[in-house]
């Protein structure tokens, strides 16, 4: 049986945007098998979001389903209403995984692409982080960016944008939440292949980082772990990137 020393977080109680696929499922499963109750956000992946709640029971935890659209900061904020219900009254950690990711380079860009990419991506996470703050009971916030921020990713230009506007958010929530809420960021690098793609992505990629080799959904989730049971950092932004974002150019 495993000991509290093996499940650090018992007795406590996440809220996952899109947490019911990729990255989001790995950060779901290894946040309950670290003893966290988990409440799962979805917005069309329902039946998804049942059968990973369904396997979170399965370890034990408590684990429910809330669905709400993230481009609207009104269903943010019922959104952590909701999760924080469901959780029995509170939320110790929020991980802002769910986001927008459409292709379009700058000479594209127009207002509307860049205003949803930057409410869902950006403005959300801090409706949700700042619903957290205010309830002063203390927490955890973790926000997931991209390594390409410190590099260029020209193909998603909206996209981008709204990712360097979160890491400077990021920064700016753990100064205005502090003492009693924590906010951290992780920065996947080459570990999922896009949507429409396979395998054969990661391999013709996976020279592009210092390591040469693709990462794993469960190395960013150990990473999201680390800095929720981190009582003593915040504002920071762990790569789980190979090392790829050493060779950007474009922010110095």
């Amino acid at each position: 049986m495993a000991s509290d020393k093996d499940r650090p977080l018992v007795g406590q109680a996440a809220l996952v945007t899109g947490g019911a696929r990729r990255l989001g499922r790995a950060i779901s499963l290894a946040l309950a098998r670290a003893g966290a109750d988990v409440v799962v956000h979805c917005h069309r992946s329902v039946a998804e979001a049942g059968a990973l709640v369904r396997e979170l029971r399965g370890l034990g935890r408590g684990a429910w389903v809330e669905r709400a659209a993230l481009d609207d900061a009104a269903q943010a904020e019922e959104l952590f209403a909701a999760a924080s219900r469901s959780a029995g009254g509170r939320l110790d950690i929020l991980v802002n995984n769910a986001s927008i990711f459409p292709k379009g380079r700058l000479g594209e860009l127009d207002p509307a692409d860049l205003d949803r990419n930057i409410r869902v991506n950006a403005f959300v996470p801090f409706v949700l982080g700042r619903a957290l703050a205010r309830e002063r009971r203390g927490g955890c916030v973790v926000n997931m960016l991209d390594s390409r921020i410190m590099d260029y990713d020209a193909e998603h230009a909206a996209y981008h944008i709204s990712k360097r506007v979160l890491a400077t958010m990021t920064r700016m929530m753990a100064l205005e939440f502090a003492p009693r809420v924590r906010v951290n960021a992780v920065a996947p690098g080459l570990v999922l292949p896009p949507p429409g793609e396979d395998d054969a992505y990661l391999k013709r990629f996976k020279r592009t980082n210092p390591l040469e080799r693709h990462g794993s959904a469960e190395e960013v989730a150990e990473a999201v772990l680390f800095l929720a049971r981190s009582g003593f950092i915040t504002g920071q932004t762990v790569f789980v990137d190979g090392g790829r974002h050493m060779k950007g150019a474009v922010y110095g």
